[in-house]
């Protein structure tokens, strides 16, 4: 029995030697650990970068919308300033002609002619309640005068602008239509050109700033909802004779907030 006993117990302290020594690890398995530890590692630095990045984009950020809005309070009170002086003098105030419009589909696709259909697809408004920002120079209003029947535009003031893009706004990113949601949507597409968040983007539409032609190829076309009670003569009659479509001028604000 104690010779049975003895070697039982030289069997099992054998199979445990055997069972704690080390196991060789394939070459391959270690490669591929190493290569996930370096991914994690990069994307950590990545996540550190874009952190920092962010904080001093931030301060930049705010300095830019304070400088901003003091700019926007300027030019309206200057505005203010120069028709009360006009008033004391009995003169007229008049104004410096608008340099941006924004114009919106009123129309389908049927029954257009060749040539307002094609300035139309230049304009970019390819479906019904489309709106686009356009620079007013003398071959867009050309452009506006071929498609009026077509379109209802007017002159947006900064409270429009700003809704439209917060509201509606989505950026064309490699040919997709992204949400602006974040900053960093902007910043990857157009930092390039010194516009790195929301409020450059709308101070460069509102101004019609030096870099407002890739601002606004950024801005995918707003698709707005029907006006309230839906549009109305819109096949014959003119916005001046209670119709839809032509120009509005500073009335286009009020179908902006019926749309938005």
């Amino acid at each position: 029995m104690d010779f049975l006993k003895k070697l039982i117990n030289k069997t099992t302290t054998k199979q445990r030697k055997q069972s704690n020594a080390k196991v060789p690890v394939p070459e391959s398995l270690i490669k591929r650990r190493r290569a996930s530890q370096r991914q994690v590692d990069s994307k950590i630095l990545t996540i550190r970068a874009n952190k920092r990045a962010q904080r001093k984009n931030r301060k930049v950020i705010f300095k830019r919308a304070e400088q901003y809005a003091s700019e926007y309070v300027e030019k309206q009170r200057k505005e203010v300033l120069y028709k009360r002086q006009a008033k004391r003098a009995g003169n007229f105030y008049i104004p410096e002609e608008a340099k941006l419009a924004f114009v919106i589909r009123t129309k389908g696709i049927n029954n257009i002619p060749p040539k307002p259909r094609k300035i139309l697809q230049l304009l970019r408004l390819l479906q019904i309640n489309n709106g686009v920002f356009v620079r007013l120079t003398k071959a867009t209003k050309q452009m506006l005068q071929l498609v009026n029947p077509y379109v209802a535009f007017g002159e947006p003031n900064l409270k429009s602008v700003r809704e439209l893009i917060y509201k509606r706004g989505f950026g064309k990113v490699h040919g997709q239509r992204i949400p602006i949601s974040e900053n960093s949507v902007i910043q990857q597409a157009l930092g390039k050109f010194g516009i790195i968040c929301i409020e450059d983007l709308v101070h460069e539409i509102f101004t019609v700033g030096p870099n407002f032609k890739q601002a606004n190829t950024f801005l995918w076309p707003f698709k707005l909802s029907s006006p309230n009670g839906g549009w109305t003569g819109k096949k014959s009659r003119h916005y001046n004779d209670n119709g839809s479509f032509g120009d509005r001028e500073d009335k286009i604000n009020n179908l902006i907030r019926q749309m938005n």
